[in-house]
């Protein structure tokens, strides 16, 4: 398959555990047989499910994809720290959790839902003047980064059961917005209970309106490579508005739509009468204003 025959679109993959982002987009390159492959949001190695990719002129929906709410399930271990709050990471501290209730785990959980200002992990893909923050780290570096302000809209456990030498295993669903990290909420949570915690599981179920049953792994992708085309990827990634012809011309030629109301906030996928996609537009006061024009 050659880049001028690859269809812009998403490809939405099953990331498998221990690859990184970058090794799928390498992966999806080959696939593709083109380079102009990007991710929209990063996964630890470790994590697996959704991992949403462009391709071709899909590449310019990435940077608004990625500011999408998340779903999360995940697997959360007290009674262990870590040094980078999750499995990977060295061992750092244990302590005997076996004396922890669901309805303790559940009591600390609530003040980790909702806005919080959450300190991500040191080993975040955060720059510190310009360089990685995981990057200092591995160098021997300290890092301390300053909470950010995040939204976890649902943080909910269930199924704690007993794990090795005294540690507690409970699964969660997560649902949080962009910049949130879920290592974070297992490692605040084990402090919380007074014992310690990191995540031995992770997996996105979902990225804004794409979900776990959008995605192919890469054998899949490797036996039939299904692209998202452009219009169908709009539709199913941003809230939607239709436009008359007269609108439509408007927005062709990349202009405000005077006096026009989307009805949603960020941006909004707006399509010509025949259902092509054209653009993303955000409201600005009483008119709509072009952010992204995909058809002139």
């Amino acid at each position: 398959m050659s880049g001028t025959t690859t269809p812009s679109g998403l490809v939405v993959v099953d990331k498998p555990s221990g690859w990184t982002s970058h090794d799928v987009v390498g992966r999806v390159r080959r696939l593709a047989g083109t380079r102009k492959v990007g991710h929209a949001g990063t996964l630890d190695p470790m994590a697996t499910g959704v991992l949403v990719l462009g391709v071709n002129r899909a590449t310019r929906l990435l940077g608004h994809l990625a500011g999408h709410d998340k779903d999360y399930e995940a697997t959360i271990r007290l009674g262990e720290s870590t040094t980078t709050d999750d499995a990977e990471g060295e061992l750092l501290e244990r302590t005997d959790a076996s004396g922890v209730t669901l309805a303790q785990v559940q009591e600390a959980a609530l003040a980790l839902t909702g806005d919080i200002a959450q300190v991500p992990s040191s080993v975040s893909a955060i720059k510190v003047d310009g360089k990685r923050a995981y990057a200092r780290v591995r160098a021997g570096e300290q890092v301390d980064l300053p909470a950010r302000p995040v939204t976890v809209s649902r943080f909910t456990l269930d199924d704690l059961r007993p794990a090795a030498d005294g540690a507690m295993d409970v699964e969660a669903v997560v649902t949080c917005s962009s910049g949130t990290y879920v290592r974070a909420l297992a490692r605040d949570l084990g402090a919380a209970l007074g014992v310690g915690g990191h995540l031995t599981r992770l997996r996105r179920t979902r990225v804004g309106g794409v979900t776990l049953d959008d995605a192919r792994t890469l054998e899949m992708l490797a036996d039939d490579f299904v692209v998202l085309g452009l219009d169908q990827a709009a539709r199913a990634s941003f809230p939607g508005v239709d436009l008359d012809e007269e609108r439509a011309g408007e927005v062709r030629f990349g202009r405000p739509l005077r006096d026009f109301t989307l009805g949603a906030e960020g941006p909004v996928a707006v399509f010509a009468p025949d259902g092509t996609f054209l653009a993303l537009y955000e409201q600005r006061e009483a008119d709509a204003r072009p952010v992204a024009v995909f058809v002139g």
